[in-house]
Formats: structure tokens, C-alpha cells, sequence
């Protein structure tokens, strides 16, 4: 995959997560959850006005300012990746992890809050309480490749 590819993939995590959160945004949902694909996800629409759990969230403006340095220096890394010819599960992963990035820092900075929307039906109500969004996966996964992949270096 060329330096357009690993972009082109960043560039639609974060297109396609904007487009869920809108439209969760203009989505009429009842007070609670919505159960999705036979129970097995549910829907919410839950703005997080922090970081991940919500820490964070009474000082606002350093969470949005540290959100936007670790995603500009995970920018200049992806960037410097390029010199490399091996390390494409690095790549990988830093596409995703900065197409996940990208859309939960500009919602911190454009609507002051990030919009999760899905949660995973355990019993125990303090899991099932945590909410999500597609950047959030896309972020763990992109860790999870950033390190497997930094073996190729």
C-alpha cells in the first residue's frame, strides 16, 4: 500500500465516524439504549465532554489541546514511516489510529464534547455503561498494530 493508501484509509475512518456522529446527532433516540444486530450492540448517543471514562472532563480545554499535540505528533510519525520500506502493519496501524484520532479531536474541538454511540450488552451495568465510538476501536486497533508492527523497524 503507497503513501496514498495508508492516507486514503486514516482519511475514511474519520470520514465515516463524522457521518455516524451526525447522524446519531440528528437521530431521535429515546432516553436509554437501542438494541442493534439482534442484541448483540446497543445504540446510544452519550457526549463525552472529557477522555476516555470521562476523565478529564472539568478541565475541558487541556483534554482538547492534549488530544491535538499527541494527534499531531502521531502525524509526524506516520509521516517519518514513510522513509521506512518495511513496517507496513505500522503503517496500518498508525492509519488508523490517527483516522480515529482525528475524528474524536475534531469533535473535542468543533462541538466541545465527542459523540460515543455504542455500548456491548453485559450484565454487569457498569460495562455495559461504557460507550464507544468507531474511533475508539480504530485507535486500540491502531495501538495494538503500532506495537506489533514496530518489530519491522
Amino acid at each position: 500500500m503507497a503513501i496514498l493508501g495508508y492516507s486514503l484509509l486514516a482519511i475514511a475512518i474519520f470520514i465515516t465516524d463524522l457521518l455516524i456522529k451526525n447522524h446519531i446527532e440528528n437521530m431521535e433516540i429515546a432516553e436509554g439504549e437501542k438494541s442493534l444486530m439482534g442484541g448483540r450492540l446497543l445504540l446510544h448517543r452519550y457526549h463525552n465532554r472529557g477522555a476516555f471514562l470521562n476523565v478529564g472532563e472539568r478541565r475541558r480545554g487541556m483534554v482538547s489541546v492534549l488530544s491535538l499535540v499527541l494527534t499531531l505528533g502521531a502525524t509526524m510519525l506516520f509521516l517519518a514511516t514513510f522513509t521506512y520500506r518495511g513496517s507496513r502493519i505500522m503503517k496500518v496501524g498508525l492509519a488508523f489510529l490517527l483516522g480515529g484520532a482525528y475524528s474524536n479531536t475534531y469533535d473535542r474541538l468543533v462541538r466541545k464534547y465527542v459523540v460515543d454511540y455504542v455500548s456491548f450488552p453485559f450484565k454487569n451495568q457498569k460495562i455495559r455503561n461504557i460507550v464507544f465510538n468507531i474511533s475508539d476501536f480504530c485507535i486500540m486497533v491502531g495501538a495494538l498494530l503500532l506495537v506489533i508492527g514496530s518489530g519491522d523497524i
